[in-house]
C-alpha cells in the first residue's frame, strides 16, 4: 500500500498545487508510481497543470456515485510529462460534490494499493474541502510562504491536523528568496519560522518563476535548476533518506 500524503496550507496562493505537481513529477522521475488527487472541488486545477483538462470525462465523484470504474477516472499524464508512472484523479467540477470524509477514508486506501505514493492536493483554508482531503491521509505536508500571516495560519493547520489524527507533519517553506528573507523583520532565521509553526521542516523551495508557470515542464526540462533540485531533495527526504536541505543562500 502506498503512502498517502495530503499537501495543505492555511492560506491560498502559497503554491500548494505547484508543489503537488512538482513533487509528483519528481517522485515519478525517481521510478515511483504516483497518483495525484485533486481535492479542490469546484476550483480544480491539476488537470490543466498536467495537460489533461481536454480529456476529462469522469472525476472522483463519478467513482463514488457508481458512474464509472475507478480506472476510467484516473488519467495518465504520460503524453504531457513523458512519465509513464504518473497519474491524476480529478476533483468534481462543482463544490457541492465534495466527497464525504467517510467515503474518502474507504476509497483512497483502496486506490493506494496500486501506487507507491498518493498525493492529495488540498484546497486552501479549513472548510469542508479540507476535511475531505485530509480524511484518508497518513501524513501531511504544510506549505507556507515565509511571511507572518501565512506562518501563523500554518500553525493553525497543524492544530487541526492533530485533531484529525494526522501527527506526522512536515513544513515546506515555498517561494523563498534568501536576500529578501534577510531583510524581513519578523523572522531572524528559518528556525524562528519552525518554532512559530511547531512543525518540523522538510524542504525550502525557491521563488522559481519557471516552477510557478509550469512545474511539470520545469522538473522535466531543467532538472539542474534550483527549483527542481530542491524538489529532488524533498522527494528523497519524503522517502526517509537523510540528505541536507538545499543551501538557503542559493535560493
Amino acid at each position: 500500500m502506498g503512502l498517502i500524503t495530503v499537501i495543505t496550507s492555511g492560506k491560498g496562493g502559497v503554491g500548494k498545487s505547484t508543489v503537488s505537481v512538482g513533487l509528483g513529477c519528481t517522485l515519478a522521475k525517481n521510478k515511483k508510481r504516483v497518483l495525484l488527487i485533486d481535492g479542490d472541488a469546484g476550483l480544480r486545477s491539476l488537470d490543466s497543470m498536467l495537460g489533461i483538462d481536454k480529456e476529462l470525462v469522469f472525476d472522483i465523484a463519478d467513482i463514488v456515485n457508481g458512474n464509472c470504474e475507478p480506472i476510467k477516472a484516473i488519467y495518465s499524464c504520460k503524453e504531457y510529462t513523458g512519465l509513464e508512472n504518473l497519474f491524476m484523479l480529478p476533483a468534481p467540477a462543482l463544490e457541492k460534490h465534495t466527497i464525504n470524509p467517510g467515503i474518502m477514508k474507504q476509497l483512497i486506501p483502496i486506490l493506494s494499493r496500486y501506487y507507491d505514493h498518493v498525493l492529495i492536493d488540498c484546497p486552501a483554508g479549513i472548510g469542508k474541502g479540507f476535511v475531505s482531503a485530509v480524511a484518508a491521509a497518513n501524513r501531511a505536508l504544510i506549505v507556507s510562504t515565509p511571511d507572518h500571516v501565512c506562518i501563523r495560519d500554518s500553525g493553525k493547520v497543524r492544530q487541526l491536523l492533530n485533531e484529525y489524527g494526522i501527527t506526522q507533519q512536515r513544513l515546506i517553506i515555498n517561494r523563498f528568496n534568501y536576500h529578501t528573507f534577510r531583510k524581513m523583520k519578523h523572522y531572524q532565521d528559518i528556525d524562528t519560522i519552525i518554532d512559530e509553526t511547531g512543525v518540523r521542516l522538510i524542504a525550502v523551495l525557491p521563488d522559481d518563476l519557471h516552477l510557478q508557470i509550469n512545474p511539470a515542464k520545469a522538473v522535466m526540462d531543467n532538472p539542474r535548476a534550483s527549483g527542481p533540485m530542491a524538489l529532488q531533495r524533498l522527494a528523497v527526504r519524503l522517502e526517509g533518506e537523510s540528505v541536507p536541505l538545499f543551501p538557503l543562500e542559493k535560493l
